[in-house]
């Protein structure tokens, strides 16, 4: 009897809890099958073609529908459909176009070539104003803030961008790093106007980020006072290796984008890696493959189709790009020299041309006269600021200061390495460390090895600097190297006149020689510009000097030649400068400036130095004019002049 009750309250048991499983098995059927039933129609059904944004040129008619639903325009894209519309043509839409479509009413057209410019407009949200003093109020991308908000770019606040002219000009106090920012805002804007006035270059986004990297980034690799680090100092101390900034910038920027993790932050962004990576550094440094066919695309980054892109942030081909704008809009603000070149109307009248199967940016025809002022300005800035005598001396002093403290500096790098300075350049976590600070570091260490280094660096302070004793200007070009300077310095000291009681020794000059140009070395470098007309933008043509101005230069590039003396006592000083004299009398150099007050012995003795002073004067009293003005010249005591080293109109 109790067995049986037992299995009759069992049964009940199991009968109530099968009925509490039903009951919860049909709640939670009742809570996943709304979320069920689509995912099972979803697999059932042919996986939807996904556009890829980045790339919309290439969007077949699906893809290019596949956009538009997803930003909720998908009862339009049966339209799109019916005009078999792919992603090469979006940029050519026009409201007109997508009324004649059919798609009403105007705020649905509107809407849809408002998603459609996203494509390849940067969208204007959260960008970071910065307030320029040449630019004004600019707007950087957040990619580009990320960019700068790292120490491997904060450290071009410590590096002077015109080095030891800083030392002459009071105002070029300013830094690589507010030149790296201008240069990457205009690379935007340059980019961005032919993008708004040539639709049909297919202008991405991603191209238009990518060109403003490579702008902001391109000096990342500059060393302790710009130019004077890779042109003066790596040459002294590793006279073997052909280094430049250009290549360490490209290695600065691979170590900036791996120790911040970068990577993920540009993929975020749109851009497509590593090929957007290979084109920011290929527009800094030029092809990566050191080994490239004639006729073969040398880049990687981009198509051939995209040429033009790589003429904005460093045109290797005519010279006219960003980097020259900025430069020169902020070094002559900031020098006091007046700017003849406006960036902006070749903003206005930059189009790309189809030259040769290539395209190029080209600019109107009516423009050829500015380029020449913008290439005549940049040879005024190097005469009268970056080649400035004194501001030249300077950095040779501190290349000698950096050169004998660089056995002892030492700046740790990565793996707890240390490196020299001339080393740091191997390692780019070293190199992050080395900025302008590295001249107070070595004039304030207490380190005595260092003491021959601080008595130059003492020197520069109190302005006992070397001093020039001339400047001459050679025939022909020299191709100038380390050893060439050194035996130059040693004739000079050979170059002892008659009479002159003071012995000076190689060590005690120094010889620089300086190349001034129009930027492409002997070449006109408007002759590699295109043009076009107003009555065809289409067809790019070249403009010959000739066809410009009968005033324009000859010649594009000469040398000068300047000799300091060590000594800078008045005896020896005076010495030296006849010294000066004598080898470039030796040399078949033209005639100082100042060879008739300097070495008015030695000046009448060389014929063609003679021919050089004539002038077209109608006074019958030309000789007897010219040997009063070199018995003047000479403390007032007698000349003996010799007719035939007058001129030879003279003599007729």
């Amino acid at each position: 009897m109790c067995q049986r009750r037992w299995k009759e309250e069992a049964a009940q048991r199991r009968l109530i809890l099968k009925s509490d499983q039903a009951e919860k098995t049909h709640i939670m059927d009742s809570r996943k099958r709304p979320r069920e039933e689509p995912l099972i129609v979803e697999l059932l059904k042919t996986p939807e073609k996904r556009y890829k944004e980045g790339n919309y040129k290439d969007w077949d008619t699906e893809e290019t529908c596949s956009y538009l639903r997803q930003h909720g325009l998908g009862e339009w894209e049966q339209k799109f459909k019916e005009q078999k519309i792919t992603g090469l043509g979006l940029r050519y839409l026009t409201e007109l176009q997508l009324e004649k479509m059919g798609i009403e009413p105007m705020g649905s057209r509107l809407q849809i070539l408002h998603y459609l410019s996203k494509l390849w407009q940067i969208s204007s949200e959260c960008m970071k104003v910065f307030n320029d003093p040449i630019h004004g109020h600019i707007e950087l991308h957040p990619l580009l803030m990320r960019i700068i908000d790292t120490p491997q770019f904060q450290r071009l606040r410590h590096i002077k961008q015109l080095g030891a002219t800083y030392m002459v000009f009071p105002g070029a106090a300013h830094n690589r790093f507010e030149h790296c920012i201008g240069v990457g805002y205009l690379a935007g804007c340059l980019v961005q106007a032919l993008n708004e006035r040539q639709p049909e270059l297919l202008i991405t986004k991603q191209d238009i980020l990518c060109v403003q990297i490579a702008g902001l980034c391109h000096d990342l690799g500059h060393g302790p006072f710009s130019h004077m680090f890779d042109g003066l100092f790596i040459p002294t101390v590793r006279p073997g290796l052909k280094w430049k900034h250009e290549s360490a910038s490209v290695q600065m920027f691979d170590h900036l984008v791996k120790v911040n993790n970068l990577k993920g932050v540009m993929e975020e962004y749109g851009l497509s890696l590593p090929n957007d990576l290979i084109f920011i550094k290929e527009q800094i440094a030029g092809p990566l493959d050191s080994v490239s066919s004639a006729n073969k695309w040398a880049y990687k980054g981009r198509s051939e189709e995209k040429a033009f892109l790589y003429e904005i942030v460093a045109n290797k081909r005519t010279g006219i790009d960003v980097d020259k704008w900025d430069y020169f809009a902020r070094d002559c603000y900031h020098l006091g020299i007046q700017n003849n070149s406006d960036y902006r109307r070749f903003l206005k009248f930059a189009r790309v041309c189809d030259v040769k199967g290539k395209k190029h940016i080209c600019t109107r025809d009516k423009e050829v006269g500015d380029l020449y002022d913008m290439f005549h300005t940049r040879n005024c800035l190097h005469r009268r600021a970056y080649q400035h005598k004194v501001g030249n001396v300077i950095e040779v002093m501190i290349t000698e200061a950096l050169v004998k403290a660089d056995p002892y500096v030492k700046i740790r790098g990565s793996s707890g390495k240390t490196y020299r300075i001339s080393e740091a350049i191997d390692d780019m976590e070293a190199y992050t460390k080395l900025t302008d600070h590295i001249f107070e570091q070595i004039l304030y260490s207490s380190d005595p090895v260092l003491s021959e280094a601080q008595a130059i660096l003492q020197n520069i302070l109190c302005r006992r600097l070397y001093k020039c004793v001339g400047q001459t200007t050679p025939d022909s070009h020299y191709d100038v190297s380390q050893d060439m300077l050194l035996m130059w310095a040693r004739e000079v000291s050979e170059s002892k006149p008659d009479r002159i009681e003071v012995d000076l020794k190689p060590e005690d000059f120094v010889v620089n020689v300086i190349c001034m140009d129009y930027g492409m070395k002997e070449k006109n470098p408007v002759n590699n510009v295109y043009f076009y007309c107003k009555n065809d933008p289409t067809k790019a043509i070249k403009i010959r000097k000739n066809q410009v101005s009968k005033l324009l230069p000859e010649r594009f590039a000469e040398q000068l030649i300047r000799v300091y003396c060590k000594k800078t006592d008045e005896r020896d000083l005076e010495a030296a400068k006849k010294y000066f004299v004598q080898w470039c009398m030796n040399r078949n150099f033209s005639k100082p400036q100042d060879g008739d007050v300097t070495a008015p012995e030695l000046t009448p003795l060389k014929r063609d130095w003679q021919n050089e002073d004539d002038d077209d004067s109608d006074s019958e009293n030309d000789s007897d004019n010219d040997t009063r003005g070199r018995r003047i010249l000479n403390h007032g005591k007698p000349v003996k002049t010799n007719l035939f080293q007058l001129p030879q109109d003279k003599t007729s």
